[in-house]
C-alpha cells in the first residue's frame, strides 16, 4: 500500500525516473513537466495496483495548472519512483469526477 506523501517526498527529493515512454506521451499529448509535478505535488492515488510488474504503481489524479484533469502513472520501488505515463481523462473512460472507471458493457 503506498501513500501520496511518500510518493511527494520522493519526488521533491528527486528519487524520480522518467521513463521513455512517459517521455513519448507527454510529447505525444502536450503534457508539460510543470503540470505533472502539480498533480504529483497535490492529487489523490485513485488506483492501486499492487500486483503490476515489474513494480507495483498508482494512478494520480491532480490537476493542471488551468485546471484540466490530469492521470500520472508512477511505479513505486522503495525508494525511487518511475513516471510511467500521464494522460488526460476521457470522458468515454471515466466518469465526471475523473476519479471511477465507467462499466464497460
Amino acid at each position: 500500500m503506498f501513500d501520496i506523501e511518500s510518493i511527494q517526498i520522493m519526488f521533491d527529493s528527486d528519487a524520480v525516473k522518467f521513463t521513455h515512454h512517459f517521455k513519448m506521451r507527454m510529447k505525444e499529448r502536450g503534457i508539460k513537466i510543470s503540470d505533472v509535478k502539480h498533480v504529483l505535488l497535490s492529487g489523490e492515488i485513485i488506483e492501486q495496483c499492487l500486483d503490476d510488474q515489474p513494480l507495483p504503481s498508482v494512478l494520480i489524479l491532480g490537476y493542471t495548472i488551468d485546471n484540466t484533469p490530469l492521470h500520472v502513472a508512477v511505479s513505486v520501488d522503495d525508494d525511487l519512483i518511475f513516471l510511467v505515463t500521464a494522460y488526460f481523462p476521457s470522458d468515454d473512460i471515466w466518469d465526471i469526477d475523473n476519479k471511477t472507471r465507467k462499466m464497460v458493457n
